[in-house]
């Protein structure tokens, strides 16, 4: 008799709480090829992942600071964050932007310069246990009505091809960061280089090195993390939408 408690000890031990204690956010280094990331996986289903602009003033958070600060005033903590999309001057975004459910800037399908009008362009969206890196377009026609939504551009990558103006001996190199998505939307991968890489090399990492299908560019230069898990928490640059995983 006590040989079976003690195995059903085991059993619980290995099986129970400690595996669901596991952290729905994982971040670390991973290498593809010549470049270097840090990489941080969310777990969609459990995360309590959401998008943050301004804070309770109305005033942008700008940078991770204030919405540490916020979120530790309420008893949470802010596991993971990273810079969700481009944003003007004034720290507003460019693009659709959905926060909560409530659609605070439509989704922009103008023509223009620069690389959110390098079509196609995209939507990273997410709630309800699911998330995606969508086509603009692809986004609008589905008609979709998520938690979060936030857009940016160029997508790297769309249905596991790259996008068709990246060159892969292009001269272009910058810090870049971007999302994509694996397991049938039950997975969000974010991806923040570690040195100047082309478009081409880091779309490349998310399709061959982290097994997403779609995935969207976010930023570069600019690009930021807060990751307590490495150690990291940037600061140099004011940022607009902020992606940020709860505790």
């Amino acid at each position: 008799m006590r040989f079976v408690c003690v195995l059903l000890a085991i059993v619980f031990a290995a099986c129970g709480p400690a595996a669901a204690a596991e952290p729905p956010v994982a971040c670390g280094e991973r290498s593809h090829g010549e470049i270097s990331a840090i990489v941080c996986t969310v777990d969609v289903t459990r995360a309590d992942m959401r998008l943050f602009l301004d804070d309770p003033d109305g005033k942008p958070y700008g940078r991770f600071p204030p919405l540490i600060a916020d979120l530790e005033a309420s008893g949470q903590r802010l596991a993971f964050a990273m810079n969700a999309g481009m944003y003007h001057e004034d720290l507003s975004p460019v693009g659709l932007y959905i926060e909560n459910g409530h659609t605070l800037k439509r989704a922009n399908t103008n023509p223009g310069p620069g690389n959110f009008h390098m079509l196609p362009n995209g939507v990273f969206w997410f709630g309800g246990g699911r998330a995606g890196a969508s086509e603009t377009k692809a986004f609008l026609r589905s008609g979709r009505k998520p938690a979060y939504a936030t857009q940016s551009g160029p997508m790297l990558v769309v249905n596991g091809r790259l996008h068709p103006r990246f060159l892969p001996d292009s001269t272009s190199r910058k810090r870049r960061n971007g999302v994509g998505v694996r397991d049938s939307g039950k997975t969000a991968v974010f991806a923040i280089s570690k040195g100047f890489v082309t478009f081409h090399q880091f779309a490349t990492l998310f399709r061959d090195g982290l097994g997403c299908d779609d995935a969207l560019f976010l930023d570069g230069t600019i690009s930021s993390l807060h990751a307590p898990q490495v150690g990291r928490s940037d600061r140099a640059f004011p940022m607009g939408p902020i992606v940020g995983v709860v505790e």
